[in-house]
């Protein structure tokens, strides 16, 4: 669960007239309660901490309780709100990469391995539903790998027979379902969907049942290993645990440079409503680049049922990209083409997905840490299953109990194939470390308007400007908090957003996603040709912001 934008919650009924998409809310927010739980104020003891609470964090917060141990569970915000809260929550067994493209890259062997473990995952799913009887809209359906017509037939030939040899119920299919102006497609039954955040409230509900203790507004510092691992929060309070397990979306304690093994990425959604029964309940997702995905999900709007169509798509690397503001038009424009009926645009959100090298999550005991230390990250646009297999490997892991998945995503290997093609294929992280060579995006703050940032140049120091609504004028250093990188200013989200590693920050700096641990530095905007007066205040070696 990464650090996301805080987003106000909203609890209403939706409304076609009154659209909430200015304010970015999920589906997921807007049709949920948000479980509330209390700050950490005191030195308290477990067997397991686990920091984060999205779905990897609470999967295996859920199973561990079940195993008799006490757990507590620490989150900066509050149940689920930050990148379990901006999925579109496909389970699928299918991976965004294919099994070809694994195949290569794992072998034959991990590649079963893989879709056993993703089957595995939704089945898991599916159990706690039924047994915590959580009323969360889950339901099994097919799913459909779309081909448009220019994708060529062997290739379609190869991804149908890659999943067949990873042990996956697969038929091929030579037109679209349901007249859908695609090509020839792959169907995929046994499939599922559900709403994330109901059923992450009903696992809080199970965990408190077995004496698990949840806290909010508690963010997490600084870990220590050691036969009693010590997680120090902002607040003072400390936990001490036999086992620390860090479910953060990018681990907050990333010693093991987790961050040069993958990338982060933005990915936006919208949703918007179609007439009821119009597109048959199915999971699609598509072949071309960028690639999309969409599902349906049934809400109460203008006091009927009506069907909402969810698209997501437009993939960039996070701080890399122009033009973010035309990729929520671009899903609509495509959307129109592909699928017939949509009407008002009712939603608009986006995630963060962190792409590993080799397209399959790193879980497990972190490299170069104490054995006790355990992350999960890289969830390559499976987060739901990849959170939810991590549930139950780190449950095995701590508890002492064999499982055929651990080295298959053991965060310490090294696959080769996918090291040299990740680096011939990301140059571009290094010469954002060439920051002092470019110049600022504008010349002066009155370029900036009201809602917007840009980076400015004076001498050989970078500033990171933005101006809010009513215009007033907010200045932070403008280099990254984690390793130096200059962050660019995001649009759409009124970010910043580093290119490197995937951090980003509020318009005044404050730390939203790591692998940063600290906030942008204060900073004083020199005139032009005016030499710095004073020295940037507010930040530390460490990364950690003093001001707040």
């Amino acid at each position: 669960m990464a650090h996301v934008p805080s987003r106000r919650r909203v609890v209403r009924s939706v409304s076609q007239s009154s659209p909430i998409s200015e304010e970015g809310v999920s589906l997921w927010s807007a049709t949920s309660k948000e479980p509330s739980i209390p700050a950490l104020d005191e030195n308290i003891n477990a067997d397991v901490c686990i920091v984060g609470t999205g779905i990897a964090g609470m999967t295996t917060a859920y199973l561990l309780a079940r195993e008799g141990k006490s757990v507590v569970i620490l989150d900066k915000g509050q149940i689920g709100s930050c990148e379990t809260a901006h999925t579109t929550a496909h389970l699928s067994n299918v991976l965004d990469a294919g099994y070809r493209k694994i195949e290569v890259l794992h072998g034959a062997t991990n590649a079963q391995l893989i879709a056993q473990s993703h089957t595995a995952a939704i089945a898991q799913i599916e159990s706690i539903v039924a047994k915590e009887k959580i009323d969360c809209d889950f339901e099994r359906l097919d799913g459909y790998l779309l081909f448009p017509d220019r994708d060529s037939p062997r290739k379609f030939q190869q991804e149908w027979q890659a999943a067949k040899r990873a042990g996956l119920r697969v038929r091929k299919l030579k037109q679209s379902p349901f007249d859908l102006k695609f090509g020839s497609c792959l169907r995929f039954p046994q499939q599922a969907q559900f709403h994330p955040l109901k059923y992450l409230a009903g696992l809080a509900r199970a965990i408190k049942r077995l004496d698990g203790r949840l806290f909010g507004g508690t963010e997490a510092k600084e870990i220590k290993g050691g036969k009693t691992v010590r997680i120090g929060t902002k607040g003072r309070a400390i936990v001490s645990a036999g086992a620390v397990v860090v479910a953060t979306n990018t681990p907050i304690n990333d010693s093991g440079k987790m961050y040069t093994k993958q990338e982060p990425y933005r990915t936006y959604v919208i949703g918007a409503f179609v007439p009821a029964g119009r597109i048959p309940r199915a999971l699609y997702w598509d072949t071309e680049d960028p690639f999309h995905y969409v599902r349906l999900q049934r809400i109460r709007a203008n006091g009927k049922t009506q069907d909402l169509l969810i698209i997501g798509g437009e993939d960039h690397k996070t701080g890399q990209a122009e033009g973010i503001e035309g990729r929520f038009a671009r899903l609509a424009t495509w959307g129109r083409e592909h699928f017939p009926g949509i009407k008002e645009i009712a939603f608009r959100w986006s995630g963060q997905v962190m792409e590993s090298m080799d397209y399959v999550a790193f879980i497990g005991r972190n490299p170069k840490d104490d054995p006790n230390v355990y992350i999960v990250t890289g969830d390559s646009g499976a987060g739901i299953t990849h959170g939810t297999i991590a549930g139950i490997l780190l449950r095995d892991l701590i508890v002492g109990r064999d499982n055929p998945w651990v080295t298959l995503y053991d965060p310490a290997r090294k696959t080769l194939l996918a090291a040299n093609t990740f680096a011939r294929e990301n140059p571009k992280v290094a010469d954002e470390y060439a920051h002092w060579l470019t110049p600022g995006e504008v010349s002066s703050v009155e370029e900036i308007k009201p809602g917007m940032g840009a980076v400015i140049r004076r001498g050989s120091s970078k500033f990171a400007v933005s101006r809010d609504d009513k215009g007033s004028l907010r200045v932070r250093s403008a280099i990254c908090s984690h390793l130096g990188c200059t962050v660019s200013w995001n649009s759409t989200e009124h970010t910043w957003d580093c290119p490197c590693h995937g951090s980003r920050f509020t318009p005044d700096g404050k730390l939203l996603n790591g692998p940063a641990l600290g906030s942008l530095d204060n900073a004083t905007l020199p005139e032009p040709n005016e030499p710095r007066r004073r020295k940037q205040q507010g930040g530390s070696k460490s990364g950690i912001d003093k001001t707040h």
